[in-house]
């Protein structure tokens, strides 16, 4: 296995490298440049723009210099941490990403543990219970958390909170936390908070994998293995979660190549209705306003975590199911 992890590893480094050129080309696709945008937001606000500026924004971020150079004097800074200055924050790209990404980390691993922990077990009733009221039930839910947005379902839960419950739910902490060092009371009011965005992004994607969950369990039920193991005289606990789900379970577990970086991008206008300091609102404001050195860098940081997810898709998936090897 320690082999199959670093040649893996190994495999890695190429492929990001032309990730990192494709995410460098595509940002500057956009006809303009952040330049540009900045002086038609000056004057928007009724502010002069002189030469000399223009100038000293152009030598700071070599603007006026040639695509590849500008993508070399980004990707070189990667080995020592160094991603750039943000255009519009005026703020090292490290410094605004190191702000965020616990919040963005800590959202997708409980919102993770929220959709496994439900779709699983019922996934597995839906489909062992086939037809059942419940069956029929947790079918309904599950169409209709596949077809709310989750943007449309934070909007209705703040309704809710503010009209009925008379509480804010939006960010993750309240208004006398805010901007304040971290406290054991601090800590407990983001869990308080939690819930909502882990909920909202969650929803849609437990949905989903509900439906997956089920259909794999009624395919493998159907199969010649479970009558055998039926009639050897196994409990049915025992064929049902030592067996079948053991095989069905595989779909979720190759999943999470892409359910790592679909937690941050996949929730940015929800980030955006509930106000949290994550990376998919700053993602989608950097890519507004042409903000190359930010958004290149959270996508390759996109880009990390789906190799990332790929990986561990592939060792679980050889752990859970043994007719997968490593070569």
């Amino acid at each position: 296995m320690l082999n199959y992890i670093i040649r893996r590893c190994l495999m890695a480094i190429p492929l990001l490298i032309a990730i990192s050129i494709v995410t460098f080309i595509v940002i500057k696709l956009p006809p303009g440049s952040y330049l540009e945008t900045y002086i038609a937001e000056q004057q928007r606000l009724g502010g002069e723009v002189t030469q000399d500026r223009v100038e000293a924004i152009k030598q700071r971020y070599g603007l006026g210099q040639p695509t590849y150079v500008q993508y070399f004097k980004w990707i070189s800074g990667f080995p020592r941490g160094d991603f750039g200055m943000s255009f519009k924050a005026q703020q090292p790209v490290a410094k605004i990403i190191k702000e965020r990404i616990g919040f963005t980390i800590l959202l997708s691993l409980a919102t993770v543990l929220f959709t496994w922990s439900l779709a699983v077990p019922i996934g597995i009733y839906s489909a062992v219970r086939q037809y059942s009221v419940f069956d029929y039930v947790f079918t309904f839910i599950g169409f209709i958390g596949v077809a709310i947005p989750n943007f449309l379902l934070a909007l209705f839960l703040m309704f809710i909170g503010v009209k009925f419950f008379g509480a804010d739910l939006s960010g993750l902490f309240s208004m006398e936390y805010m901007g304040e060092p971290w406290s054991f009371g601090k800590f407990i009011d983001m869990l308080k908070h939690l819930w909502v965005p882990v909920v909202v992004v969650g929803t849609g994607g437990m949905a989903g994998l509900i439906r997956i969950m089920r259909g794999q369990m009624l395919d493998e039920l159907r199969k010649a293995y479970v009558q055998t193991a039926r009639a050897k005289g196994l409990s049915e606990y025992i064929v049902i979660v030592k067996h079948v789900a053991r095989i069905a379970i595989n779909p979720f577990v190759s999943t999470i190549g892409w359910m790592l970086p679909g937690l941050i991008s996949g929730g940015t206008l929800a980030g955006i209705v509930l106000g949290l300091p994550t990376l998919g609102p700053k993602l989608l404001d950097a890519l507004k306003t042409q903000d190359m050195y930010l958004a290149g860098t959270i996508m390759m940081l996109l880009s990390s975590l789906t190799i990332i997810g790929t990986l561990i898709s592939d060792i679980l998936l050889a752990i859970v199911d043994p007719r997968i090897r490593y070569e």
